[in-house]
């Protein structure tokens, strides 16, 4: 029977809509498989990626956008592909320096109220409806993770990717907040979790701070030559 008190969504794309008719969810469960289908077979053929998170608010004069160019930069000169969440701001700016560089350069966008838009520094790119598929994306071809400042979405992905390092769910890889006034607050409230008992102290060790780019691209290079075989080579992009 089709439950007949189902919530009617004031919208046409509303993701948390609580409990709809069996037809609807059948639906939805479609969408979720044909969007991660096209994810893993686009994303499969990009080579190994290293993604850039961070605000998309950022303008062109702002110096952290000028520094993550510059990761862009470093990650094609590595010859690893950079991988964002496909907007403006920062990661306008990953892509951007990769992109320009003759790097290799995708991003994961996303479909909000107010249009996201994928910034034109893209070889490839894909748009999601829900960002549980996303930020799966943004994680699985990955062997490093670099935080720049950002808002509310920066810090899900942070804490998405620590916890998932820290539960070993996923291989221990590099992480890396850049910019360390930025982030002071967030690195207190962490050693405050540490002194509470509801982490680790040695969790605090998966996480390198700092406002160094050489640092940054070092400890990435480093760790990934010590435990991983990775070979690079240049893709064709269609």
């Amino acid at each position: 029977m089709e439950n007949s008190d189902r919530i009617i969504p004031a919208k046409e794309t509303v993701y948390l809509e609580g409990p709809q008719s069996r037809t609807y969810e059948l639906g939805f469960v479609i969408r979720v498989c044909m969007q991660l289908f096209k994810g893993i077979r686009t994303l499969h053929f990009v080579g190994p990626c290293i993604t850039v998170f961070g605000s998309a608010r950022f303008k062109e004069d702002n110096q952290y956008y000028k520094d993550a160019r510059e990761f862009g930069k470093r990650i094609a000169e590595m010859g690893f592909t950079t991988m964002t969440g496909g907007g403006p701001g920062i990661m306008e700016a990953a892509n951007r320096g990769a992109f320009e560089n003759n790097g290799m350069s995708v991003g994961c966008n996303i479909k909000l109220a107010f249009e996201q838009k994928p910034n034109p520094y893209m070889n490839k790119w894909l748009t999601f409806d829900y960002f549980f598929i996303r930020k799966t994306m943004l994680l699985k071809y990955s062997y490093a993770f670099i935080v720049m400042p950002g808002g509310f979405g920066t810090m899900d992905e942070f804490y998405g990717t620590l916890t998932l390092v820290q539960t070993k769910s996923i291989t221990q890889f590099p992480i890396v907040l850049f910019g360390k006034d930025y982030h002071e607050p967030l690195m207190r409230n962490i050693e405050f979790m540490a002194q509470q008992g509801t982490i680790s102290k040695e969790d605090m060790s998966l996480v390198l701070v700092t406002d160094s780019i050489d640092e940054a691209m070092n400890h990435i290079r480093t760790f990934i030559k010590s435990n991983y075989k990775i070979k690079i080579r240049k893709y064709i992009w269609d």
